[in-house]
């Protein structure tokens, strides 16, 4: 059980005596003016050997540019690394001040910053505050010794989690995105639908540019769950070295940056859904979609080899940034981790399916995490992968040629996304993974619906006017990825729907870029992929074809309305 302690902080009053020292007066009548502080230091998740903890700072006194608040631990309490604060430690005295960007506390401000830190033994609350030099004393209450059982902070148990974090249960409507569908023409029909909340930066954790923060999500999902249950959906996305093999979706931290996403991003997620507040969600995380495979089919050796997964596969930062994650957020009793797993289009092939799956085993075994960590995988994330096939299957023929002989199938074991995803789950369980393991597949845009679905089988002149003529899929090429014109919305978010699928969900929100059809400045890190340019005639990742992709788009994560607009239109089953 991971163990709360909470301390009130009432700052005392203060006062000057006749030699100039300041006086504490301990109650009203001492005509002293209002508390000078408040501090709420919150050990939020204890695992006996260290914690992590989240501290808010309220100024009562006079407005400061800067603050630095300052305590000393009885115990043996060492922070290793800080969120929020710079955090340093001399002996059992620790200082955390301001980063440049919250320095200004007002007067009834507030400022929060957490940490990590080890410890043995005890793990008392520090007895005494300063802010600013001003000492802040703990308020009368109960005791703060973890071992006490009458600790009146610790928060009840939570249940063990449940097969299916989606059975029985709503899931989190996305107000951002959610104001953004229902704005567009008929986008009301859709704008109710649960979609994934994407942490793709630091910045993302607070909020970016005055938009919603984790937090924020958290406390909204809490106001939509009322009395039942809720899954709240959140995509974990800012590996260093992210997405090796493209541009459009490269982040913030560089191929060495390990360190700063465990302790600058991971750490702080950890910590914060690690509050008892948010103990009843079923918390639901996509782990770093495309990057294990990166390093299984674009390294060299392949014809699709870049030199950036091959500096990832020397450096091991993938497995380790996976592995770290998985152990941070698996600790967490009602956080269900679930892997990205790519798609068929993908890892369909021999020598993609086993050596992917054995890579997903060593990330879930790697920086203290274990198998007991995946809940499950995810397959089709943000792509376009049809989900069922009707009107061709694998063991077909034409004219005694077999469908995986065509172009389309090219040898691939799997025609779509359900075939693979039961059959990942079946060699992921026959290596070792949970028996229970269930999977998720991203609907959002695969419904390939409208005028160009067809509704029975190709000619059978030959395997390709066979497959062609008859698949849903219409891309170009199954290697194409970024912004596909006439892909439509798919199947609606719903639990359970075939054997060993927790759920179809939209854990990419429709109308939110893929990346930008032509190069654009931004502060977020994020290139420009010719697989987004729509003129571009293709490379090795896709057969050397055009790219399929919709014009004047902006760059990832960015609003498209003319991607929505096409969504609608193709959607299967249709809107009505």
């Amino acid at each position: 059980m991971t163990r709360t302690r909470t301390a009130m902080l009432a700052a005392l009053t203060l006062v000057a005596g006749a030699s100039g020292t300041a006086l504490a007066a301990h109650s009203a009548s001492a005509g002293a003016a209002a508390p000078a502080c408040t501090v709420d230091y919150e050990v939020q998740n204890d695992w006996g050997s260290g914690f992590t903890a989240a501290v808010t700072v309220t100024n009562n006194g006079a407005a400061t540019s800067a603050w630095s608040l300052g305590w000393t631990y009885a115990g043996s309490q060492k922070v290793t690394n800080g969120w929020n604060a710079k955090v340093s430690q001399s002996g059992a005295a620790v200082t955390a001040a301001n980063e440049s960007y919250n320095g200004t506390l007002s007067t009834g401000g507030s400022a929060s910053f957490g940490f990590q830190a080890t410890y043995s033994g005890t793990n008392a609350v520090p007895a005494a505050f300063t802010l600013n030099g001003v000492t802040c004393n703990v308020d009368g209450g109960g005791p703060t010794d973890p071992t006490d059982p009458t600790d009146p902070t610790d928060p009840p148990e939570t249940g063990d989690r449940v097969d299916n974090p989606y059975e029985g249960a709503k899931v989190y409507v996305n107000p951002e995105w959610s104001a953004k569908a229902a704005a567009e023409p008929g986008g009301a029909r859709v704008a109710n639908q649960p979609t994934g909340v994407w942490l793709d930066r630091i910045a993302a954790i607070n909020g970016v540019n005055g938009g919603m923060g984790l937090r924020d999500h958290l406390d909204e999902a809490l106001a939509q769950k009322g009395s039942g249950e809720l899954a709240v959906q959140l995509v974990i996305y800012n590996l260093p070295g992210r997405d090796c093999s493209a541009l459009a979706s490269n982040g913030e931290l560089g191929p060495t940056e390990i360190d700063k996403y465990k302790t600058q991003y991971i750490d702080p997620i950890a910590a914060i859904l690690a509050d008892p507040k948010y103990a009843g969600l079923r918390i639901v995380t996509t782990v770093e979609i495309d990057s294990l495979p990166n390093l299984v089919t674009n390294v060299s050796g392949r014809p699709t080899a870049t030199p950036n997964c091959d500096v990832m596969k020397a450096n091991g930062n993938y497995q380790k940034g996976v592995g770290y994650a998985l152990n941070k957020l698996g600790d967490i009793g009602n956080v269900y981790n679930y892997v990205d797993a790519g798609h068929h289009g993908w890892l369909g092939w021999d020598d993609n399916f086993g050596p992917s799956a054995e890579m997903f085993k060593t990330a879930a075994t790697t920086e203290g995490a274990t198998v007991g960590d995946v809940h499950g995988f995810i397959v089709n994330t943000a792509n376009y992968s049809a989900l069922k096939e009707d009107h061709f299957t694998i063991t077909d023929s034409v004219n005694g040629t077999s469908v995986r002989q065509s172009k389309w199938v090219d040898w691939n074991r799997y025609t779509d996304e359900l075939s693979y995803a039961q059959a990942m789950r079946d060699k992921l369980v026959s290596i070792g993974f949970d028996r229970n393991l269930g999977m998720l597949i991203d609907t959002s845009r695969n419904g390939w619906g409208g005028t160009a679905r067809p509704t029975g089988p190709g000619a059978a002149t030959t395997v390709d006017t066979y497959v062609n003529g008859g698949r849903y899929d219409r891309r170009i090429h199954l290697g194409n990825w970024c912004n596909q014109s006439g892909a439509g919305l798919g199947e609606r978010p719903q639990a359970g729907p075939a054997a060993g699928i927790d759920a179809y969900v939209w854990m990419k929100p429709p109308g939110e870029s893929d990346g930008a059809s032509k190069e654009i400045e931004n502060d977020e890190g994020k290139g420009f992929d010719r697989m987004c340019d729509p003129t571009y005639q293709g490379n090795a990742r896709n057969g050397n074809s055009p790219s399929g992709a919709l014009p004047d788009a902006p760059v990832s994560g960015h609003w498209f309305s003319a991607q929505f607009q096409e969504l609608m239109k193709n959607a299967y089953p249709p809107l009505s």
